[in-house]
């Protein structure tokens, strides 16, 4: 039977750990904050689909607490991808202080005092607000229903934490391919391929219609509003996204089409005077 003093080195130990946790504080990567001192910053590349690319791509896309943009070159051009970027990572780190501090094993909500480990990034307020709002019913009704959608897909992604983007790029460099992007079924496809290689049928049998679908419909039609990917698997196409293809492709800048603007009611009364001319 354990002794008393066990039980006491136990509790000591727990203390103990949990101070230095509280210690450390919040870290980054260490080559990130040796360039940083330097004054020097990293170069951030991208596709020709304006996604994020190595080298750097990873390490500006999967920093943990949100991207520390002053560490890299960005051209003001992309500052809405990286806003878009940070509200990812923004709201990956909700879901992570959620299911570290507010629920136990079973899933159920319980009472939490604020973490001090984020003190200084998240205040009191905020904290509160934070609780408040994960608590709230229409809250969980949202998150019991995108759970429930994204907990058995039919056609699992295979590649990790390796984008679409990345993993565009790995295989058109070992290919040595002068092509700039994939079709978005081809990229689905090999996205779907595990460690074994092994293509699964259903996962095939998309893809083969994806191939007999391109060579019917007339390209006009394939870049409308559902991509063919979006076609052949008969779901719906969300706004500002293109299936297939991952973060930060829009059809707009998918498929190039020129953006175009409602006549203005002088312009409707021009062209209304011309045709009674």
């Amino acid at each position: 039977m354990a002794s008393n003093q066990d039980d006491t080195h136990d509790a000591s130990g727990s203390r103990n750990n949990v101070e230095n946790e509280i210690k450390r504080g919040l870290t980054v990567m260490k080559s990130i904050i040796r360039a940083r001192d330097k004054g020097e910053k990293f170069e951030v590349h991208w596709s020709a689909e304006d996604q994020l690319i190595e080298p750097n791509g990873s390490m500006l896309a999967k920093k943990k607490y949100g991207p520390r943009y002053r560490s890299f070159h960005i051209d003001e051009s992309r500052q809405k991808y990286c806003i878009q970027l940070a509200g990812k990572r923004l709201r990956g780190f909700r879901s992570f202080l959620s299911n570290k501090f507010l629920k136990d094993e079973e899933g159920k909500f319980v009472e939490a005092e604020r973490p001090m480990k984020y003190a200084e990034i998240i205040s009191a307020e905020e904290w509160d607000n934070f609780v408040a709002k994960r608590r709230n019913e229409k809250f969980h009704e949202v998150s019991d229903k995108n759970r429930k959608r994204a907990s058995k897909p039919a056609y699992p992604y295979k590649k990790g934490r390796t984008g679409y983007a990345r993993l565009q790029q790995r295989i058109l460099a070992k290919e040595k391919s002068d092509a700039t992007s994939l079709p978005e079924h081809v990229l689905w496809k090999v996205a779907r391929v595990g460690k074994d290689g092994a293509v699964v049928e259903a996962v095939q049998n998309i893809y083969d219609e994806c191939e007999t679908l391109s060579q019917t419909l007339p390209s006009t039609e394939i870049q409308d509003c559902r991509s063919l990917l979006s076609r052949v698997l008969n779901v719906p196409e969300y706004s500002g996204r293109v299936r297939g293809k991952g973060f930060g492709v829009t059809p707009s800048s998918f498929y190039k089409k020129p953006k175009t603007k409602n006549p203005t009611n002088k312009e409707v009364m021009e062209t209304l005077a011309e045709l009674r001319a």
